[in-house]
């Protein structure tokens, strides 16, 4: 083990090292197993792949055979090569370390483990016992049954997940539990490997004998060790990832065994067989692309750490050795990743298609191509003595070899299992499903700007589909070509969605159809996308978070509680660190550029990588529906590398003041120690979330609040991934057919829409697969035709007119492309008022309402395929099968559906028949919703204040609980059944407290049934609460920055209801909150 700093470095060299047939052999047996993992995976008789072979031997053997590359990385060629390679610089005799140096690193190996004990003791006490919010319902459901997310994917997560599932031994509810200890164990084993990195470091700080260190040179190295490590065990971002199934407590796991394999190589540089540590780093890298791609960010920092570690540095060389390093993270994110995979794409369209060869013919003949390429290369290698292209060669092995868990997600697709996201069940969809290509792209160095108009549209290339033995072109990629004023370089101001729009304005002075200039593109980088979607993630890791709101800033100690209103001044997310963290953390960094400015060069790049760079690539836009600050979690580790060296900053100081060496290192470290004691005594609160079942609670509701056999329209992450969740591992309510109306501008999903899923038979629908296949009907523009644009025209009709391609229907585009449109925006269905009365679509006591036809008119001003989906759905299923929406949104408004919306729980339903009260969002079926919300719906723990809820709940699902209660209190008093109506409203106070989920601004909805049902002194109380509360909060953010106008305004909107609430109840402050309203409304006109 490298024992001192090093003041000259002689160049290494590993010329006499070969990867031997020796250690071949357990990289072609696992490559072996991998292959018959797979191959069981492939062959499973079960529908979906269910079975044995695909959801329990086959992943295991993958899993394993994964594992044996690294048993072949470190086998020893000979007893003399591993005497060569002990890693201790300092030797007794027979060349055994000294005994000083072995009790030493014993004392770092059991230290190392305790701290990550200590760890994972807290994320087990603090774990979620199921799915949350965001991402990890669908991957615990992907997981579980190995099928395919989101792109890219995670393949590598999912498989070992799938291992961590069957530890539940067949019971689903623990499941989800077993899934997020994955993400603990995961997290832990970061801690681990951090903190062997901070006494690697920490050695090399230190004036190290070679007979070992003395005992408070121990002291300081496992003190920095267990400081650091420790400390971002407890960092905010970090802790959260590692209780919940996330990728991102496992993408963390690689980043830290990376970063610890590289410092190993660095120490034992000077060794023949030290090179292995890189074939180690390379295998990692693999790996880690099967998790997420963040890991790939290291490189250039770890490819200066080779430089310095070789050659005297210069300017010319540093640059190089960065720029090796970047061009490691591009060959690997586009040449390999998606590169390999679109050339295999190629021979398979060619063979296919000219060779005659089935399907998989061309993938095959790639895939043995490259195999024998790689053969002939490393025979030629050795055979000409090229050790370093021959390492070269098994280092891309080993890469390649890593990679090999993505053959899961083609392999899984190809079942059709319900969540098949892009269906990449080919190499040429795969290929797509890779580059996520569904998501668009985004300008990174060079392009438009917001007020950019495209001038042409220039065709990219050919899309192919299987169809008859053969690959057929079905359709062409354009991208937008723009005139070069137009461009320029760094674009930040890219995006021409009317929010993202209004929201730049909030951070830079740009006007709409106005030029950015490139200072303002400069400006608002350095403002929002590094400033708040960076440096306020890192304030609140190291020195303080105000609170859960989103947009939440930096707490700094002199701010105090008495600035801020409830319920943000006593939220458990407010955590003060008084700067202990970063001063600490400051103090290492310098300390560690005085003593070894290359090792501190290296963490700083390291720290930027993973930080401030992936700002620059990402190029965020204005809006984001969450915080992003678990991205940089690898940047967050860096720091936490120089807050663990600041224990040796502190014992520097210290040994000014007192004279023991041994009193000051133990000084030192236990002042140290407060800092990860303030970040765990701080964050434990709003971390624990061992009794939390919020995302699930709301998931079920959701789900049982629709009558059989429903087909539920849902809007995206959070009211939809917890209900995959529910249904693919806890089999709950598998009836209900969940459809995202985003993905339903997707030919995939509206073919998988088309067949039958777990209990939920297929859609009904007039237009088949090719309608909506490819870009077909992608846009139907608005373009009346005088014959039925006042008159309208019949759904069936217009179905089946589009069905047959018919003429009247399309319009020839600039490009020469044939476009359908919609000729009116008047629609009509016909209505069997007797079935859907017999069948219970409508209840009897509206059938008066039920029209013989029913007759609308959109709002948009064009269908998107969603759209055009919906109604189809909508005609085609003649009422059979019961409609939901998931909430009133943007689909239901701009299809012009809201009259005929029914509340029946949680979900709205589609009836045919029109609201009496033009005014009402909905008409609430009483007995439906008031079963769902006193007798089936759960709300586990919201009357309590003993532990965190996640913001997004509080200020989108709890409000919806609350309003539901309101709607159907009014709708019971608008009966004349005031009973009900108050039996109603205490359930509501006594189920949703304020203590256990704070009112926000849709609490005001509850006031006026309050009144009206005879609980006057309930609603003075709640009014009371709730007008103190939005003025203190309207008082607050007008000193804010503007992008917390939405906070102003639904405040204020609050007010303003409140005060309507309270002249119609005849509470006696309505007067009082009138003028408190006015006050508000004019300070901030003003």
């Amino acid at each position: 083990m490298t024992t001192a700093p090093k003041t000259t470095q002689p160049p290494t060299t590993h010329a006499t090292f070969l990867f031997t047939r020796k250690q071949f052999i357990p990289l072609f047996i696992g490559m072996g197993v991998i292959a018959l993992g797979f191959i069981l995976m492939a062959t499973d008789p079960t529908p979906h792949g269910y079975g044995f072979l695909g959801l329990t031997l086959g992943p295991l053997l993958v899993v394993t055979g994964l594992a044996f590359p690294f048993w072949g990385i470190f086998r020893k060629n000979t007893p003399e090569t591993q005497q060569q390679n002990s890693p201790l610089r300092g030797r007794g005799a027979g060349g055994e370390p000294p005994s000083l140096w072995k009790f030493y690193h014993r004392l770092n190996t059991l230290t190392g483990w305790l701290v990550a004990l200590v760890a994972l003791a807290v994320y087990v006490a603090t774990l979620e016992p199921s799915t949350s919010f965001w991402d990890t319902g669908e991957f615990i459901a992907a997981a579980y049954k190995l099928q395919v997310p989101h792109p890219p994917g995670a393949p590598l997560f999912l498989l070992i997940g799938r291992l961590f599932t069957l530890l539940s031994l067949g019971d689903t509810g623990q499941v989800a539990w077993w899934m997020n200890f994955m993400s603990a164990l995961s997290s832990a084993v970061t801690v681990l490997f951090l903190f062997w990195s901070i006494t690697l470091l920490a050695q090399r700080l230190l004036p190290l004998s070679a007979e070992g260190p003395t005992s408070a040179q121990k002291v300081l190295l496992l003190g920095s060790g267990a400081v650091g490590a420790l400390a971002f065990a407890f960092t905010d971002s970090f802790w959260f990832s590692a209780v919940e199934a996330e990728v991102y407590g496992m993408s963390s796991f690689f980043t830290a065994i990376v970063v610890w394999a590289a410092l190993k190589w660095q120490q034992q540089a000077h060794q023949p067989e030290s090179v292995r540590w890189l074939l180690l780093l390379a295998y990692l890298v693999g790996l880690s692309i099967g998790v997420h791609l963040l890991n790939l960010v290291a490189l250039p920092a770890l490819a200066l750490l080779v430089y310095f570690q070789n050659y005297k540095p210069s300017k010319a060389g540093i640059l190089a050795a960065l720029a090796v390093g970047g061009a490691l993270v591009l060959a690997v994110m586009e040449g390999m990743i998606p590169g390999l995979p679109s050339v295999a794409g190629a021979f398979e369209v060619f063979f296919v298609n000219s060779i005659g060869l089935p399907y998989g013919g061309g993938a095959a003949v790639f895939l043995l191509l490259l195999a024998a390429t790689m053969e002939y290369g490393l025979r030629w290698a050795k055979n000409h003595q090229k050790p370093l292209l021959h390492t070269a060669l098994v280092a891309f092995i080993l890469v390649l070899t890593g990679y090999s868990s993505y053959l899961m997600v083609p392999i899984r697709s190809g079942y059709n299992p319900p969540i098949d996201e892009n269906n990449p069940e080919n190499i040429l969809s795969f290929v797509s499903y890779l580059k996520r290509e569904q998501y668009g792209s985004r300008p990174l160095l060079y392009g438009p700007q917001f007020q950019a108009q495209a001038q042409s549209y220039e065709n990219t290339g050919q899309v192919y589909a299987p169809q008859n033995g053969k690959y057929a072109v079905v359709d062409q990629k354009f991208e937008s070509v723009y005139d070069e004023k137009d461009n320029t370089l760094l674009p930040r101001l890219y995006s021409d969605q009317p929010v993202h729009l209004r929201a730049y304005q909030h951070w830079v002075d740009v006007r709409q159809g106005q030029k950015p200039s490139f200072p303002q593109n400069l400006s608002f980088l350095w403002n929002y996308q590094l400033g708040h979607m960076y440096w306020r993630y890192f304030g609140w890791n190291f020195i303080g978070r105000e609170s859960e709101v989103q947009h939440a800033g930096v707490l700094w100690p002199w701010e105090k509680k008495n600035d801020l209103p409830q319920p943000m001044a006593s939220s458990k997310y407010r955590n003060q660190f008084f700067l202990l963290p970063f001063l600490l953390g400051v103090f290492g960094l310098f300390f560690q550029f005085r003593r070894q400015n290359r090792d501190a060069w290296v963490m700083l790049l390291l720290f930027f990588f993973t930080g401030m760079a992936i700002v620059l690539y990402l190029n965020q836009p204005p809006v984001e529906p969450r915080e992003r600050d678990y991205t940089f979690a690898g940047s967050f580790y860096a720091f936490s590398i120089w807050m663990g060296l600041g224990v040796l900053a502190l014992a520097e100081g210290l040994r000014k003041l007192v004279k023991s060496a041994v009193a000051a290192a133990v000084l030192a470290m236990v002042l140290a120690l407060s800092v990860p004691a303030i970040l765990f005594a701080e964050g434990l609160d709003d971390h624990d979330r061992s009794h939390r079942s919020h995302a699930l609670d709301s998931a079920k509701n959701l789900l049982s609040s629709v009558a059989p056999n429903a087909i539920l329209f849902t809007n995206g992450d959070n009211d939809t991934f917890p209900l995959w969740y529910a249904q693919e591992v806890e089999g709950f309510r598998t009836d209900v057919r969940v459809l995202v109306m985003t993905y339903l501008n997707t030919d995939w999903y509206a073919e998988q829409a088309m067949r039958q899923v777990n209990a939920s038979a297929p859609l009904p629908t007039t237009l088949k697969l090719p309608h909506y296949a490819f870009s077909n009907n992608n846009y139907l523009p608005y373009v009346p035709n005088p014959s039925v644009q006042d008159s309208g025209m019949d759904l069936n009709q217009y179905l089946h007119l589009l069905q047959q391609h018919h003429p009247a229907l399309q319009v020839q585009t600039q490009n020469g492309r044939t476009l359908n449109v919609l000729p009116t925006k008047k629609l009509s269905l016909p209505v069997n008022r007797e079935a859907v009365l017999q069948n219970g679509v409508v209840s009897l006591e509206r059938a008066s309402q039920i029209p013989a036809v029913l007759n609308w008119e959109l709002k948009a001003e064009a269908l998107e395929k969603k759209h055009l989906f919906l109604l189809d759905v909508l005609a085609t299923n003649q009422w059979k099968r019961p409609i939901y929406f998931a909430s009133t949104g943007a689909e239901t408004a701009e299809l012009g559906l809201q009259p005929f919306l029914q509340l029946e729980g949680m979900a709205l339903r589609l009836v045919p028949a029109r609201n009496p009260d033009p005014q009402a969002e909905y008409f609430v079926d009483r007995p439906r919703t008031q079963e769902s919300l006193l007798q089936r719906f759960r709300f586990t723990g919201l009357n309590q204040n003993d532990h965190p809820y996640e913001e997004n709940f509080v200020t989108q699902i709890v409000p919806v609980y609350r309003r539901n209660f309101a709607d159907l209190a009014l709708a019971h008093l608008a009966a004349g059944d005031t009973a009900q109506a108050r039996k109603v409203l205490q359930q509501c106070l006594a189920l949703l407290p304020d203590q256990g989920a704070p009112h926000n601004f849709e609490s005001a909805g509850l006031v006026l049934p309050l009144a009206q049902a005879g609980l006057k002194k309930e609603a003075q109380a709640l009014a009371q609460l709730l007008a103190r509360r939005f003025e203190t909060q309207l008082q607050y953010y007008r000193t804010q920055p503007a992008y917390f106008e939405r906070e102003r305004s639904v405040n204020l909107y609050g007010l303003q209801n409140l005060v309507q609430a309270a002249y119609a109840g005849g509470l006696p402050q309505a007067k009082q909150l009138e003028e408190v309203f006015l006050r508000e409304y004019n300070l901030i006109r003003n």
